[in-house]
């Protein structure tokens, strides 16, 4: 009988400050559109929300390329 062991789920340093400049720039981008471009909040809102949703699947189809790779 094998003993599962806890698999370390730490988040490294890196991935940390990549997903800190990725809000950073997420919200700079917002702030971009709503203040700069005048394109109305909820305008603004939904493109973020794009970009930060095209980001999420574009990171999930590298993650699953890399992970079929092993």
């Amino acid at each position: 009988m094998s003993v599962d062991r806890e698999r370390d789920t730490r988040v490294p340093l890196a991935a940390q400050v990549g997903y800190a400049l990725v809000a950073i720039g997420l919200f700079g981008w917002f702030l971009f559109g709503w203040l700069v471009e005048r394109q109305g909040f909820v305008n603004s809102v939904g493109e973020s929300a794009g970009a930060a949703f095209s980001l999420l699947l574009f990171i999930a189809i590298v993650g699953t390329v890399r992970r079929s790779r092993h």
